[in-house]
């Protein structure tokens, strides 16, 4: 004997309402499996991909491990990076530190593009001389352009925006030192301007008593000097 019609249609909404209110409490479930009591929602770290699968935005503390991270993958970075420098970069890039404690975005070819943290990955060109606390932009290949951040200088700290030249050199910085430098200093390699205050024997200014004032050097000699008043 068939069922009627009427009791199939029942069937049916009860199945409706069995898979409505499976549905919620999977939800309920899972959201609960990732939130504190407090509705926090807690975790090591977060892997955000692309449309295409790859890792795009690291999140965490330390940031996860990523599979197509160039700074990370050794055979890549002889290929990509070590034959622009001498022999031995391989040997120091093994001291680098590349993990951070934040944000850290990946172009779609695996290089780091913008880093956000504490502290943030060292430059793939040379260790930082102190961990620094702040956020790190580079180009396309992965090479640092701009930085901005702090870190810890002689027991005070020094708080800087550095902008770099194609040619890995740094072409404009603002530095705020506490026990050190303070001002703008434009240009590269021997040939800077310097503008604000800086200690005695300072290799910012070259001169052998404290300087406060405007500061022209070409080839690493002073061509122009404009001194200001300086307490003692």
């Amino acid at each position: 004997m068939s069922p009627s019609p009427e009791r199939l249609t029942r069937t049916i909404r009860w199945l409706q309402i069995y898979t409505a209110l499976m549905t919620v409490a999977l939800v309920v479930l899972f959201v609960r499996s990732g939130a504190a009591a407090d509705g926090v929602i807690r975790a090591r770290g977060l892997v955000i991909e692309d449309a295409g699968g790859r890792e795009r935005i690291l999140i965490g503390a330390p940031v996860p491990e990523a599979a197509n991270r160039v700074r990370t993958d050794e055979a890549r970075v002889r290929e990509v990076w070590a034959p622009g420098f001498p022999d031995a970069y391989m040997d120091f890039y093994q001291d680098y530190s590349h993990e951070t404690n934040g944000i850290l975005i990946l172009s779609e070819d695996g290089f780091d593009r913008l880093a956000l943290g504490d502290p943030a990955p060292d430059p793939n060109i040379g260790k930082r001389s102190s961990p620094i606390t702040g956020m790190v932009i580079n180009n396309a290949e992965g090479f640092e352009r701009t930085g901005y951040g702090l870190l810890p200088v002689d027991g005070g700290y020094n708080v800087g925006l550095g902008l770099d030249t194609d040619r890995i050199e740094e072409g404009l910085v603002l530095i705020l030192e506490d026990d050190g430098p303070r001002g703008v200093l434009v240009g590269t390699g021997p040939d800077r301007i310097f503008l604000g205050s800086a200690p005695a024997e300072h290799d910012w200014t070259g001169l052998a008593e404290e300087f406060q004032g405007l500061l022209v050097r070409r080839d690493g000699e002073t061509v122009y000097q404009m001194n200001l008043a300086v307490d003692n």
